[in-house]
C-alpha cells in the first residue's frame, strides 16, 4: 500500500513548510563530505602511507570481512572511502539524477563499504556492466543508476578472481573485469524479479540479488577448485578517533537538517509513522530537512549503540553504521529500527554470543534492513525478525563465500520472504475475528 504525502508537525515553532532545497545544495553537502574523508585521510598518514595504503586496498582480495584499517591504515581508509564517495557523487551529478531517498541511500552506502570492501578498481567493472545493460536496452544509464551503486556488494568478486585465486595477474585482472561485466548485466533484470520474494519487507533488495549471483558464481569457482572463504582481517583501538568523527559528522547532518527545516523539528513525528515498506522515500515525503534530522539520530544512535557494548569501531562497523544513516532517507527510522536492535541483542544473549563482537554488531546495524517488518507488524514482529535474523545471518555467509559484501541483505531478503505469510496470516485472523465481534 503506497503511503500518501503527508504534513505533520513535532515541537512546531513556525507555520511554514520547510523551504525547498535546491539539488545544487543537496549535492554541496555530500560532496563536501567526500572531500572532508579525503582530507582526515591526508591529515593522519603521510602521502607515501596514504600511497602504499591505498595501494594495499586495491589489490585485496576483499572478501567479507576485510577491514581497510587492518590490511592498510587508517588514513588510506578514509582517502578510499572519500574517492568512492565523490566519484559516486560526481557520477549521479553528470547524469542529472536527482537527490532523493533511494540515491541518498545508495550514496551513504557506498561511503560505508568502501571503508570495507569497495574500491574504484572492483566498483568500476560492475558499473560498465549496468551501462551496457541499458544500452542494449536503449535505456538512459541513469534509470539504472541505483542498480550500479548497490550492485557493487559484489565487488569483491572482481577482485577475488583479479588478485586472491593465484592467477597470473593478466589473466586475473581480464577474468574479474568479466565478471564484473556479467555481474552488472545480470543485476538489473534480477533485482526487479526478486523484490516480489519479500514484498518490500527487505530495504536491501540488490543484497538478497546479489546474494543469489554470488552464490552461483562461488559455486562455480569451487567446482573449478578454487578455494572461495570468508576472511576476518578487522581493526581494533580506533574507538576515540573515529567516535569523535562520527559524532562530529552526525552533528554536523543535524544542523543542516535543522536549519533547512526552518529550523525546527517540524514533520518528524510525521516520518516516524512510517512502515518503511520499499518503496519510502522519506525526501519526497517529509522533506529534505527532516530527513537529515532523521539520518544523524540514526547516526548518533547507531554509534553509542556500539560503544555502549563496548564493541570496536572497525571499517565493518562504520560500514553498517553508514549504510543505517543512508537508509535514514529510504525507510529507517529510530521506532521501526530499536526492534531490530532489540531482537539481534536478544539472540546474542540468549545463545551466548558475545554482544559486542563485530558479527553481532552487524548484525544489528544491517538487520535493520528488516526495519519495515517492526513499522509494519508492530514492535513484537520486529524483535521477532531481529533474532530469527541474526540466527540465520552467521550461517548463509558460506553461500557466497564473502563475495556479497551485503550479506545481511541476502540474509534479510530469507527472514521477510519467510515471515510475512506468517504475519499476515495472524494479522488476517485478527481482523476477522473483530468483524465477527462487530
Amino acid at each position: 500500500m503506497k503511503e500518501k504525502l503527508r504534513q505533520s508537525t513535532f515541537f512546531v515553532t513556525g507555520n511554514n513548510p520547510p523551504p525547498v532545497v535546491s539539488e545544487q545544495r543537496k549535492y554541496l553537502w555530500i560532496i563536501g563530505f567526500s572531500l572532508l574523508l579525503i582530507t582526515i585521510g591526508g591529515l593522519i598518514e603521510t602521502p607515501r602511507n596514504l600511497a602504499w595504503g591505498l595501494w594495499q586496498i586495491l589489490v585485496s582480495s576483499s572478501v567479507l570481512v576485510t577491514d581497510y584499517f587492518e590490511i592498510a591504515n587508517t588514513g588510506s581508509a578514509f582517502l578510499n572511502s572519500g574517492l568512492v564517495t565523490l566519484s559516486s557523487t560526481l557520477l549521479a551529478k553528470r547524469l542529472n539524477v536527482k537527490l532523493s531517498g533511494p540515491v541518498t541511500a545508495a550514496l551513504y552506502t557506498m561511503c560505508g563499504f568502501s571503508f570495507f570492501g569497495k574500491n574504484l578498481l572492483n566498483s568500476l567493472p560492475i558499473m560498465l556492466g549496468v551501462l551496457i545493460f541499458a544500452s542494449l536496452h536503449k535505456k538512459k544509464f541513469s534509470t539504472y543508476i541505483l542498480v550500479a551503486f548497490f550492485g557493487t556488494a559484489l565487488s569483491p568478486a572482481v577482485s577475488l578472481v583479479a588478485f586472491g585465486l593465484g592467477l597470473n595477474i593478466g589473466v586475473g585482472l581480464a577474468l574479474g573485469l568479466a565478471v564484473g561485466l556479467l555481474i552488472g548485466l545480470l543485476l538489473p533484470a534480477l533485482a526487479v524479479h526478486f523484490l516480489s520474494f519479500h514484498q518490500g519487507f527487505s530495504l536491501y533488495n540488490i543484497g538478497f540479488t546479489a546474494g543469489i549471483i554470488g552464490m552461483f558464481l562461488t559455486a562455480t569457482m569451487r567446482l573449478a577448485g578454487f578455494e572461495v572463504i570468508n576472511v576476518s582481517l578487522l581493526s581494533t583501538g580506533n574507538n576515540l578517533l573515529l567516535s569523535v568523527f562520527l559524532y562530529s559528522s552526525f552533528g554536523i547532518l543535524f544542523l543542516i537538517g535543522f536549519f533547512a527545516n526552518n529550523r525546527s523539528l517540524n514533520g518528524y513525528r510525521g516520518l516516524i509513522k512510517s512502515s518503511g515498506k520499499l518503496v519510502t522515500d522519506f525526501i519526497a515525503l517529509d522533506g529534505y530537512g527532516i530527513t537529515l534530522i532523521n539520518m544523524a539520530s540514526l547516526g548518533v544512535f547507531a554509534t553509542s549503540y556500539v560503544l555502549a557494548v563496548s564493541g570496536e569501531l572497525n571499517g565493518a562497523v562504520i560500514g553498517g553504521i553508514f549504510t543505517l544513516v543512508g537508509f535514514g532517507a529510504f525507510g529507517c527510522h529510530l521506532r521501526n529500527s530499536l526492534p531490530i536492535f532489540v531482537g539481534v541483542y536478544l539472540a546474542s544473549f540468549l545463545t551466548g554470543t558475545e554482544i559486542n563482537s563485530t558479527s553481532a554488531l552487524l548484525a544489528a546495524l544491517f538487520g535493520t534492513t528488516l526495519a519495515p517488518i517492526a513499522g509494519y507488524y508492530g514492535v513484537i514482529p520486529g524483535i521477532l525478525a531481529g533474532s530469527l535474523h541474526m540466527a540465520l545471518v552467521s550461517n548463509v555467509g558460506f553461500l557466497h563465500g564473502g563475495i556479497n559484501l551485503y550479506n545481511n541483505g541476502f540474509s534479510g531478503g530469507f527472514t521477510a520472504a519467510f515471515l510475512v505469510p506468517i504475519f499476515d496470516s495472524v494479522k488476517d485472523m485478527f481482523e476477522e475475528r473483530a468483524q465477527t465481534k462487530s
